[in-house]
């Protein structure tokens, strides 16, 4: 198999769920499936046993929980990309995952699109929250607006760090600021530095949950 290809293990107790990750992913020529698991009690040992590069975690398996098998994994050392896929929406249960170690939370029914760029992301280093939770974190939220949260960001920080919270990458921001891509770069790494978040995810997580959409 070659070293470019993407070496996935889906871990989820439905096979309707897991015959059609692995019909979407099927089509994709960078990325095979490597395993699958029905039982939290496996889990771990397959990982161990294959070390496949990303693991779809479903966050409901019998045996033990996603949660569990995630902070076993972390707490052993392992650096398998983790992608928890759940129907789970919650902001703490979101939140629960990131601060255990996941790289990415998807819900289950994401477009093809949607999931593929998620292995994508975290195989290369990156983390990814699924673009609907961002709008439905939009909407759910109604947190006071306190311009203290943001006062360290300038006018174009602020502008970038809202579009990082709707999900977008940086060719993406850059493209709706009419701005270069290594300046968006450049504009999130300060942004992460000023407000002291681990990585863009938290960021972004920052951004919804403060209601930052009241300050650009």
């Amino acid at each position: 198999m070659s070293d470019n290809v993407i070496r996935v293990m889906i871990a989820d107790d439905y096979e309707i769920i897991r015959e059609g990750i692995k019909r979407v992913l099927s089509y994709e020529e960078d990325i095979s499936i490597v395993a699958e698991s029905i039982d939290g009690n496996d889990v771990i040992n397959k990982v161990d046993f294959l070390k496949p590069d990303v693991l779809l975690l479903d966050m409901s398996m019998p045996g033990h929980s996603g949660l569990e098998i995630l902070r076993a994994l972390r707490k052993k050392g392992s650096d398998i990309k983790i992608i928890m896929l759940t129907i789970e929406r919650g902001a703490d249960i979101i939140n629960q995952a990131i601060e255990s170690g996941a790289d990415g939370y998807v819900v289950k029914e994401s477009t093809t699109a949607e999931i593929v760029e998620a292995i994508h992301s975290v195989h290369e280093g990156k983390k990814y929250l699924d673009k609907s939770l961002m709008e439905m974190m939009f909407n759910k939220y109604k947190d006071p607006k306190d311009q203290s949260v943001f006062k360290d960001l300038s006018k174009r920080e602020l502008q970038i760090l809202f579009y990082v919270s709707k999900g977008l990458n940086n060719k993406e921001i850059a493209d709706e600021l009419f701005i270069s891509e290594s300046t968006v770069k450049n504009n999130v790494s300060r942004i992460l530095k000023k407000m002291d978040f681990k990585d863009r995810v938290h960021a972004a997580i920052y951004g919804v949950t403060h209601h930052i959409d009241q300050y650009i």
